[in-house]
């Protein structure tokens, strides 16, 4: 198992992360089919990552020789955190946590509201509620969720 920052070859893996797990995790709940099936797609969305190299240098992959999951940071804050769904509840996305937040400083980041699976994982790694909420794009429900214990 090792957790290394992200390549440039490792864009279209990142991008087949974030896009399926969009679909399956977000989609039933805003059900916006333009969206989730035809804006959001793997090619626009690595290219994002190949484009803007501060997205690569703040992302971090676990590769056992496969990559199955990523974390993106943004200084403090835990931007993205995705396992692909094959390989879920193996302690992956705990793994990637506790690197973003022992090894990285990582300590916050927005959930959202409707995101009951993830709330309980970050609950279950010692996040909680800041009390904090905002609404991004006009309608998105997010709330702040801080890391509250001192090891994972």
């Amino acid at each position: 198992m090792a957790i290394r920052q992200a390549k440039s070859s490792d864009v279209s893996r990142i991008a087949e992360l974030i896009v399926t797990n969009y679909r399956m995790n977000f989609y039933p709940i805003f059900k916006y089919d333009k969206f989730y099936f035809d804006e959001l797609n793997v090619l626009d969305l690595a290219k994002e990552y190949l484009d803007d190299p501060n997205l690569l240098n703040n992302t971090y992959v676990y590769d056992d020789g496969v990559v199955k999951g990523m974390i993106r940071l943004d200084g403090d804050e835990i931007v993205k955190l995705f396992v692909e769904p094959q390989f879920q509840s193996q302690k992956i996305g705990a793994k990637l946590l506790s690197f973003a937040t022992l090894e990285k400083g990582a300590n916050w980041l927005w959930v959202l509201e409707q995101n009951e699976r993830g709330i309980a994982f970050y609950k279950r790694n010692g996040f909680e509620f800041t009390g904090d909420r905002i609404i991004e794009d006009e309608w998105v429900p997010l709330l702040k969720m801080k890391r509250t214990i001192g090891d994972l």
